[in-house]
């Protein structure tokens, strides 16, 4: 059993200020954080990271069942009014950009992974996002709350509505499941769209090798950046029509209806001169 963490009463909005220069919208609602804790399943020897803190609505009910717990902020004055908050040998605090994070020197690695939680600012979610799949490898399972847009185009299947970019790019290397929705209201200041809870795991064996996922990454790029546009003239200049019907595919299908598997068929037809394009 570990040792509970104060929990703020009614009205306490724990430590720190609301600071608008980090696009902080700070979760409160006890009925959803309770929800979120409860889909993440923490264990007492989970080695468990949170990015963005901020007052510890989180932290606190993570503590609840954690042994301990790191975590990394970027507000210095928020990082103090936690310090102040939390007993150093259960909370081990970073002060830093997320957007910086080298897992592998943050301390070492633990053997079942990381397992990484955060009510993530809307303006970096995405190059966040990217940024920890490139270290995967020292990962166990993410849970982050979002833009509920954000989620839906991560979970997002080929052929539908917002199926794009981030959806291949995530599937390419991991597993997402929404897990649950969350209204504005649930967070102080109160953001203008909902948002949701998304769990996503990492695959063991990458769907795309690292040595491919440049190359593969330019070429979703690309043909995202052309989506009204078929493959054939999406593609162009990197790929011929006949490339395109080597990977097993139509010149004639649009990107949104290709799955991982497709994209990787077309990233092995690119010179590797082209790759790094």
């Amino acid at each position: 059993m570990t040792r509970r963490t104060r929990r703020p009463a009614a009205g306490d909005e724990g430590p720190g200020p609301v600071r608008r220069r980090f696009g902080q919208n700070f979760l409160h609602d006890p009925g959803i954080l309770d929800r979120i804790v409860r889909a993440i399943d923490p264990q007492p020897d989970d080695r468990m990271l949170e990015i963005g803190p901020g007052r510890g609505a989180l932290t606190v009910p993570l503590l609840d069942r954690l042994q301990k717990l790191d975590a990394v902020e970027i507000d210095r004055d928020l990082a103090a009014a936690l310090r102040s908050h939390f007993p150093p040998e259960r909370l081990t605090l970073h002060t830093g950009d997320a957007l910086e994070l080298d897992l592998a020197a943050l301390s070492e690695t633990p053997p079942a992974g990381w397992r990484v939680v955060g009510n993530l600012p809307y303006n970096i979610s995405t190059p966040l996002l990217f940024h920890l799949l490139g270290q995967s490898e020292h990962i166990r399972d993410m849970h982050f709350l979002l833009q509920r847009e954000v989620v839906e185009r991560i979970t997002a299947e080929p052929g539908s509505k917002r199926y794009g970019r981030l959806s291949v790019m995530v599937a390419a290397r991991a597993r997402a499941t929404e897990l649950l929705g969350v209204p504005p209201g649930a967070f102080h200041p109160p953001p203008k769209v909902h948002s949701a809870v998304v769990r996503i795991v990492p695959d063991a064996e990458p769907r795309v090798p690292a040595a491919r996922l440049p190359a593969f990454a330019a070429l979703v790029n690309r043909a995202f950046s052309n989506r009204r546009k078929t493959l054939r003239r999406g593609l162009a200049g990197l790929l011929e029509a006949a490339d395109i019907e080597a990977a097993g595919l139509d010149p004639g299908q649009r990107p949104e209806t290709v799955d991982v598997a497709g994209f990787d068929a077309l990233a092995r037809q690119i010179p590797e001169s082209a790759g790094a394009e």
